[in-house]
């Protein structure tokens, strides 16, 4: 059976689960990463030699990074699906997938980590400032190609759309403040109203 290696509140785990529920395929996780550590023991760095979440591992093929997980499940289990089939339609989605990591992660990362993460005695709130509103310019592209598109990779769901939800989530359960991205909004409620979604990635900020 297919094994998932990380704990389930690492939004790079939450993605990969995700898509599993969506294609309906079982597997077994094992927590792995932040308060349960063992991702620096030996044993776990011969799967993955980055010691990050998560791994996932059927048979003899150990996958990491958590896109290229997606992107091997969605070839093996839902092609024609979630999976496009069309090479000018899978480009067109993996390149929002590859701003996920490039751009928009980052980004997350600069405003979650001070305001999850650290006590609010360490934290810099002009830092947090300037990085919330470069966040939002990030969004303000999606929103923008959003506007003529009813999904991230077009007229309909596929795995382009969930790298991009766990971020989403973060974005508006964070305590700040937003520009209105109507474009955005809508297609994260469309998210949000799939139980896959709400099972993995609307549990909380921690």
């Amino acid at each position: 059976m297919l094994k998932i290696k990380g704990r389930t509140t690492s939004s790079n785990v939450m993605k990969v689960l995700w898509m599993l529920d969506e294609i309906g395929l079982a597997y077994e996780r094992e927590d792995i990463g932040g308060p349960f550590g063992r991702n620096k023991d030996p044993e776990y760095l011969a799967l993955n030699p980055n010691g990050l979440i998560p791994t996932a591992v059927d048979g003899d093929l150990v996958l990491w990074e958590s896109n290229t997980i997606l992107r091997w499940l969605g070839a093996v289990h839902s092609a024609g699906t979630l999976w496009p089939t069309d090479p000018v339609a899978r480009a067109r989605g993996e390149m929002w997938m590859d701003w996920q990591l490039t751009v928009l992660n980052g980004l997350m990362v600069n405003v979650f980590h001070p305001l999850v993460r650290l006590a609010e005695a360490d934290r810099d709130p002009a830092a947090v400032a300037a990085a919330v509103k470069k966040w939002g310019e990030a969004w303000a592209i999606l929103d923008d190609h959003l506007s003529r598109n009813d999904f991230v990779g077009g007229a309909t769901f596929t795995v382009a759309d969930i790298p991009i939800g766990p971020l989403a989530y973060r974005w508006y359960e964070l305590p700040i403040e937003r520009p209105a991205l109507k474009n955005l909004q809508r297609w994260y409620d469309a998210m949000r109203a799939r139980p896959a979604f709400a099972r993995h990635v609307m549990t909380g900020l921690n």
